[in-house]
C-alpha cells in the first residue's frame, strides 16, 4: 500500500526532513532500493518515488533497504497505535520471534491476539501496507543487516539470531534480496567473535530524549541485585529460560540513540531481549505527538515545557504505565499525577 501525498512526502526527502524518518519510506523506481527520508543521497526525480508507510511495504513491493541511510536504525515509531492497538501488540510479539520458525503462522499469532487471522491481515494492510508475514521477514532482514554492518558474529549466528531457520534460507534471502551473499555487507575490519563477547547495537530514537528523568525513575522502581545503574549506565541481569547474561544500555545524545550491549549464551534471545530495551526505555514513541497532546492540559503544559523528552518506562516483562513511589524523584512525582492518562490517550487514542 501507497501513501498518496506524494508532495508533502516528497518535500521531506528534498529537504532531508528528520520529522519524517520512521514515519514514511520512499521506493526509487531507477534504483530499485528504499530509503530513509534523511539519506545523504542525491534526491531522486519525483516521477522515480514511491512512498510507504513502513519498511515492510516497501520492500513486499520489491524494493531492496539501501546500504548508505540503512533502514534498520530508523526510529521504531508506531504513530498509527492510536487505532490499532491489536497491530502494536502483534509487532511486539513479531519482534520476539512469533513468526520465526517453520511451524509459525498467522492463524496462530491471530489466535494469541483474540482476533482472527483475516482480521489481524487486514489491520495490517491498513496501517502498515504489508502483511504479518512481510513484516516478520523484513525485520528479519533489518535485524540480520544491522548485525553484519554492527557486529562480528559469525554468519551462523546472525542467521540464527534474526530468526532465520537455517543458514541457507539466510544465504537465499540475502542473494535474492541484494543479489550478493550476507558476507558482501559485512565490514571488512577484523575477524568473527562469538556472541559469548557480547553484542553491541545502536536503537534509534526521535529527539528530544530526557535521559536524566528516564533514569530517575528507573532507578526507583530497580530491583536490587537486577536492576543498577552506575555512572550513567543502566544495567540489568538476565534470566532467561535457565540462561544467565547481562544487558547494559547509554546514551548516545549525539546519535540520537542508545547503545545496547548484551552478554547472553544464546543469540537465538537477542530479539526479545532488544525488543525489551526498546519497551523499558520508550524508544518508540512519538514524542511531539505525545508532548503537544499533553500541554492540551493547563497542569501539564507547564511540566511538558520544563521536562521536554520525557518518557514513559516500560516494564521489562511487559507493557506497562510508571507508576509513581514514595522513592520517586521530586522532579519526576508532579508529572506522574497526570502524565499515566494522558500518556495512555496519546500512545492508544
Amino acid at each position: 500500500m501507497e501513501l498518496l501525498d506524494r508532495t508533502t512526502y516528497y518535500r521531506a526527502f528534498q529537504t532531508r526532513d528528520a520529522r519524517f524518518d520512521g514515519r514514511v519510506f520512499v521506493g526509487v523506481t531507477s534504483t530499485g532500493i528504499y530509503c530513509r527520508p534523511i539519506c545523504p543521497a542525491r534526491t531522486p526525480k519525483f516521477e522515480n518515488c514511491r512512498f510507504f508507510a513502513s519498511a515492510a511495504a516497501a520492500q513486499e513491493a520489491d524494493f531492496r533497504p539501501c546500504l548508505r541511510c540503512r533502514p534498520e536504525i530508523a526510529p521504531d515509531l508506531a504513530f498509527w497505535r492510536g487505532t490499532a492497538n491489536t497491530v502494536s501488540r502483534a509487532l511486539a510479539l513479531i519482534a520476539e520471534g512469533a513468526l520465526d520458525g517453520e511451524d509459525a503462522d498467522v492463524e496462530s499469532l491471530a489466535e494469541r491476539l483474540g482476533v482472527g487471522g483475516r482480521q489481524l491481515r487486514r489491520l495490517f494492510q491498513r496501517h502498515l501496507g504489508a502483511s504479518p508475514v512481510a513484516v516478520a521477514q523484513t525485520r528479519r532482514v533489518l535485524f540480520a543487516k544491522q548485525l553484519l554492518h554492527d557486529t562480528r558474529l559469525t554468519m551462523a549466528e546472525v542467521a540464527l539470531a534474526s530468526g532465520f531457520g537455517s543458514v541457507r534460507r539466510f544465504n537465499e534471502t540475502f542473494r535474492d534480496l541484494f543479489g550478493r551473499p550476507p558476507s558482501a555487507l559485512r565490514r571488512k575490519t577484523g575477524g568473527d567473535a562469538s556472541s559469548r563477547d557480547g553484542v553491541t547495537l545502536r536503537l534509534a530514537y526521535r529527539p528530544p530524549y530526557d535521559w536524566p528523568g528516564m533514569l530517575a525513575a528507573l532507578a526507583a522502581r530497580a530491583a536490587p541485585g537486577i536492576e543498577w545503574i552506575a555512572d550513567g549506565i543502566w544495567h540489568r541481569r538476565l534470566d532467561l529460560e535457565g540462561q544467565t547474561g547481562a544487558v547494559a544500555v547509554i546514551h548516545l545524545p549525539q546519535h540520537n540513540s542508545v547503545l545496547v550491549t548484551i552478554r547472553f549464551p544464546s543469540v537465538k534471545a537477542l530479539p526479545g531481549i532488544v525488543a525489551r530495551v526498546r519497551r523499558v526505555f520508550d524508544l518508540g514513541a512519538d514524542i511531539a505527538t505525545i508532548g503537544s497532546h499533553l500541554a492540551r492540559d493547563p497542569r501539564l503544559a507547564p511540566l511538558i515545557a520544563q521536562r521536554p523528552g520525557l518518557r514513559a518506562p516500560g516494564d521489562w516483562e511487559r507493557d506497562s504505565m510508571p507508576v509513581a513511589t514514595d522513592n520517586t524523584p521530586a522532579s519526576w512525582r508532579p508529572w506522574h499525577a497526570y502524565a499515566a492518562q494522558h500518556l495512555r490517550m496519546a500512545h492508544h487514542g
